[in-house]
């Protein structure tokens, strides 16, 4: 089992940023720097080792990049045959070679329970008297960390911050067609229970997830950036889950849900206090990043014999530069 002491050589040496001329165009979003190519109408995602929460960023987390871009990798293969995918290729342990989509501009949340800490959850919205979330329509008396009759969908915008949209807004918004809704709708459905069919069988609860699509060339619906990670989903544990429900404590989680609980107890407001970010929470998110992808997976994680991922990276896309 890797422990957070395993991470303590590679705490020096995460992967911030990159600047790899040659590459393409680059934009850096929360966690991954991208370099777009538009002649080769492909897009080059290097995950990196930056933590968000709450759309801040705090810090960076050991291996952490090279955990999302290996558990998506796992995943896309999981899910090809419910539709199809952006990748190309996985040349380095922390990089997807995707197709260029124009993609949709709204992000596609599934939800399985009313959790949450985030301004958009579930949860804080329940609390604060919401009962038409995104469309849905909750019934009162639910209570934290209860499971939805069935999964619900609860979009959000894209942008520096992002916001609740409900089905029709998204068609009022001309962000997708009615019948293009209804397509997203079922993919993401499907791609949910899938992944959490994989989830149950290794002993974890897939409780929440983010989904991007866009369109290909032809006008195909296709998934894109990254699937049933622990930065765009959230997991506990299966076996511990109705005995801590119980009682009304928090489930094992196994993603950044964490980190956000953690910085809750620390006193982070929105717009105020921030809390410092201590290396030993640094080694132990890298911990608990390492052993989901070893739940999920069922695979030991391969812990890199160099600490210089930003070289490994460069030469291992060598073969991609175009300038």
């Amino acid at each position: 089992m890797i422990t957070p002491s395993t991470l303590q050589p590679f705490l020096a040496s995460t992967l911030k940023s990159t600047d790899y001329s040659g590459l393409g165009k680059k934009y850096s979003g929360k966690v991954r720097d991208v370099y777009i190519q538009e002649t080769n109408k492909r897009r080059i995602l290097i995950a990196t080792d930056r933590q968000s929460a709450f759309d801040i960023l705090w810090c960076t987390i050991p291996l952490k990049g090279q955990v999302l871009s290996e558990l998506s990798s796992f995943w896309f293969r999981r899910i090809e045959d419910i539709m199809p995918t952006h990748v190309i290729a996985f040349p380095d342990p922390n990089v997807t070679v995707g197709k260029e989509l124009k993609m949709l501009q709204v992000e596609i949340v599934v939800r399985g329970y009313l959790t949450g800490s985030s301004k958009t959850a579930a949860w804080t919205n329940y609390a604060a008297g919401v009962r038409n979330f995104c469309g849905n329509t909750l019934p009162d008396g639910m209570v934290k960390n209860q499971s939805f009759a069935s999964p619900i969908i609860t979009p959000t915008t894209k942008g520096e911050d992002d916001e609740l949209i409900d089905p029709a807004g998204i068609v009022a918004h001309g962000y997708a067609t009615k019948d293009q809704w209804k397509e997203i709708e079922e993919k993401a459905f499907a791609l949910f229970e899938r992944g959490q069919h994989v989830a149950r069988e290794r002993g974890l609860i897939l409780v929440d997830t983010k989904y991007e699509m866009g369109y290909d060339e032809h006008g195909i619906l296709t998934v894109a950036d990254e699937v049933h990670t622990p930065d765009s989903s959230r997991y506990w544990i299966a076996e511990s889950y109705p005995s801590r429900f119980e009682v009304h404590e928090e489930p094992e989680s196994l993603d950044k849900e964490f980190f956000r609980l953690w910085l809750r107890s620390q006193g982070f407001e929105y717009g105020g206090f921030r809390p410092t970010i201590t290396d030993e929470v640094r080694l132990m998110l890298g911990a608990k990043y390492i052993d989901l992808y070893e739940r999920v997976t069922g695979e030991r994680f391969k812990i890199p014999t160099e600490t210089n991922v930003a070289e490994r990276i460069r030469k291992n896309l060598q073969s991609y530069m175009i300038e």
